[in-house]
């Protein structure tokens, strides 16, 4: 009975088609009728889906676009802010080697439009001005410490959790080859942090000082995922950023006192309160640093 009802439906469907075209029904619309009535035929229950989450599901498994979160499940995803464009990555490439002598400024992005061999209006390309600039160094400097690791420790074969001494030492090692990446342009790195200081520029900072220590936790060994990880990331970016702003005024040879400030500041990390005290002198200094270069270059403050 009930296929005979359905059969019916599908005849009237198909001639109310022929009525409104005043064509044949055509072998598609046939065939959207028969589905129709095969689903029409089961039982509510068998239509229902199995879950509310099941109903929201794509209609592929495989979809191309990108993931909308990072784990551990998928290393190899980079943080966003390590994407450059092709235009910002010639015309950054370029730039960098005139920082020494011209510092973090619109100067020297300048300079490196025009070796780039773009048009002067194409500094317009980088959205944050000599942010920008200072994002590409800390980002290659991050970056570059992998390939250091590999030449310092040779190649970590094992997924066994360190000795809390050799992470202790590992860690060490790796901020100190950071801290002589600035080594080229730390007579600039005031500049630097007065840009970082900015308020527009405060958080994206600070994200990459947080996936600084992330990753130099990582290169050390250390594969606890107890709840010291975040105490741990705390203090190791306190401890870098205290060692940074100490080798600023650092006039030892081959910066000897600030490689004894790192040791000293390392030995004494156990106490998380100095550690939040140096994120602290960090961002104070670094906001005095930028007052005074706006006063050099004529601002009113």
């Amino acid at each position: 009975m009930r296929s005979s009802a359905m059969a019916t439906g599908t005849s009237a469907a198909a001639a109310a088609a022929r009525r409104l075209t005043g064509a044949r029904t055509v072998p598609a619309f046939r065939h959207a009728a028969h589905r129709f009535a095969r689903a029409t035929s089961q039982s509510p229950l068998a239509r229902a889906p199995t879950s509310f989450a099941s109903s929201l599901a794509p209609v592929s498994s495989t979809s191309s676009s990108p993931r909308c979160y990072h784990s551990y499940d998928h290393p190899n995803e980079a943080p966003a802010q390590d994407s450059f464009s092709a235009a910002e990555t010639t015309i950054l490439t370029a730039a960098a080697r005139h920082i020494p002598e011209h510092g973090f400024t619109e100067h020297t992005i300048g300079l490196g439009v025009h070796e780039a061999g773009y048009p002067g209006i194409s500094t317009n390309i980088l959205p944050d001005g000599v942010f920008t600039l200072v994002r590409w160094h800390l980002v290659g400097q991050r970056n570059a410490l992998a390939a250091r690791s590999l030449e310092i420790f040779g190649a970590d074969e094992s997924d066994a959790q360190r000795s809390p001494a050799e992470v202790s030492e590992r860690t060490e090692r790796l901020l100190w080859e950071r801290l002589l990446g600035n080594r080229a342009v730390i007579s600039r790195w005031q500049e630097a942090l007065a840009i970082m200081a900015q308020p527009s520029y405060v958080t994206p900072s600070l994200r990459e000082l947080a996936l600084l220590a992330d990753e130099v936790w990582a290169l050390a060994g250390d594969r606890a995922v107890d709840p010291s990880w975040y105490t741990k990331r705390a203090a190791i970016s306190a401890i870098y950023a205290s060692s940074e702003l100490f080798m600023t005024t650092d006039t030892s040879p081959d910066f000897a006192a600030t490689r004894e400030f790192l040791h000293r500041r390392l030995k004494e990390s156990s106490d998380l309160g100095g550690a939040v005290r140096s994120v602290g002198e960090f961002f104070g200094f670094a906001a005095s640093a930028g007052v005074n270069v706006l006063r050099s270059k004529g601002v009113n403050i």
